[in-house]
């Protein structure tokens, strides 16, 4: 089983594929492609519009050349976790929880932006762990297109949940089974409150279908070798909330992540998670729990921690416009709470961005995703330039230079505006996520 990886020194070397981290790899970074086609073939084929036009924003943006590895043993574990019930489960779940070092700061799963640049990014600032995109388990099962373009990895890239849609237990093994090798967790979303959600049966809409939903873990949980997780919302009434997690635990998830928002609440801005209710479900189920919403700064995530005594918190959202979050970065939104005690942090988003596209460069993604982070970590910008913006949106093919070359216009304007750390308590994060 060997592959030719993106290395950092631009040199490609061979190595066996190891569906574990390695610390012996030191500065390399290698790329796993794990549903390329078994052929050598170019990473940028195009993909056509019905009327036959390239789609450009969906071409990976690279045009190296890579051969697939074959798929290797999924050893996570020695027994798929239907072997267990009841404390042995319990028991087997903080068992590895505690193996993966207990991460903290968590990158939510984001349709077509937690991508692998974009969670490496975060990585550096002080993320510990991350969620893929929500995958379709039926497309990533049946199409090679869709597996290879939407999940790429790297040995850098753990922990790592891998995140799927689903309504059919069979057709989501399938899929999970395709990922496990490369992952922590494979996750199920029954958090999705949109339409398109709505449209497809899956997400927060199988909260109308509890049976379905528990079908869908027990299958997962007897079948894999990894651990199930779920991320979810909350219903109206406590209870049926309370209720609803320890069933999922009992139907074999070993991790549940919980946005303190029901389904009806979408808008972030205007609603505000329920940090109590998440406390209430941590104390009722025994497995590991993470807290999902209301994450603006860091300050934010350490009294989130405090107050529901779950394991990790989750963000997404504000990650978007400020992936250094978890490094105590905050935007100058967010600043202005604090003015009298955060200081220049000496960081702006446009060199964050420049650091995204270098990862994108080595670690080739849709140009659709690319332009979506460039909105995001620069909306600021562009609402006091928005000249700047209007060339990108003219632009129906992107390069990696012009992008740059947005940069320095800005530049060259005159423009920053950076990103603000708190003078009193801006510390390091040890890897534990404590402060050094």
């Amino acid at each position: 089983m060997r592959f030719k990886p993106f290395c950092s020194d631009s040199l490609f070397t061979k190595l066996q594929l190891n569906p574990r981290p390695n610390p012996n790899l030191g500065s390399l970074h290698f790329l796993f492609y794990p549903f390329m086609a078994t052929q050598t073939q170019p990473i940028c084929s195009q993909t056509l519009t019905p009327n036959g036009d390239e789609n450009n924003d969906d071409v990976l943006c690279s045009s190296e050349i890579i051969t697939s590895p074959s798929e290797p043993e999924a050893a996570c574990l020695p027994l798929p976790n239907g072997y267990l019930t009841g404390e042995a489960r319990v028991e087997r779940a903080w068992a590895y929880w505690n193996k993966l070092g207990r991460p903290r700061f968590i990158v939510a799963p984001m349709v077509d932006n937690s991508e692998l640049p974009f969670r490496l990014l975060c990585r550096k600032y002080g993320a510990q762990a991350a969620y893929t995109p929500m995958l379709h388990s039926r497309i990533f099962s049946e199409n090679e297109k869709y597996r290879s373009q939407e999940f790429t990895t790297c040995n850098e890239d753990r922990p790592l949940f891998v995140q799927f849609c689903a309504n059919d237990p069979d057709v989501l093994l399938d899929a999970a089974r395709r990922v496990e090798p490369y992952c922590d967790y494979v996750d199920i979303n029954f958090g999705c409150p949109q339409r398109i959600a709505r449209r497809g049966n899956y997400g927060a809409f199988l909260m109308d279908n509890l049976p379905l939903v528990k079908s869908l873990v027990e299958k997962l949980a007897k079948n894999l070798m990894v651990p199930v997780s779920c991320k979810i919302r909350i219903f109206p009434d406590l209870q049926d909330t309370i209720n609803y997690a320890k069933m999922l635990e009992e139907a074999g998830c070993a991790l549940l992540a919980v946005h303190g928002r029901t389904r009806d609440e979408k808008d972030g801005k205007k609603f505000r998670a329920n940090w109590k209710v998440i406390k209430a479900v941590r104390d009722a189920v025994r497995i590991p729990v993470l807290a999902n919403g209301n994450i603006r700064y860091i300050e934010d995530a350490w009294q989130c921690l405090e107050e529901t005594g779950t394991e990790g918190v989750l963000s997404a959202e504000t990650l978007l416009e400020n992936p250094a979050l978890f490094a105590g970065y905050r935007t100058a939104e967010w600043a202005l709470d604090h003015e009298e005690t955060c200081k220049d942090g000496k960081l702006d988003q446009a060199e964050l961005l420049v650091e995204y596209l270098k990862f994108c460069e080595r670690y080739p993604v849709p140009w659709r995703m690319i332009r979506s982070h460039v909105h995001k970590l620069l909306g600021d910008w562009f609402r006091i330039h928005p000249n700047v913006r209007d060339d990108l949106n003219a632009q129906s093919k992107l390069t990696f230079e012009f992008l740059y070359g947005i940069v320095d216009q800005l530049r060259e304007l005159g423009l920053r505006i950076p990103l603000s750390v708190k003078e009193t308590n801006h510390e390091k994060l040890s890897a534990n996520g404590t402060p050094a």
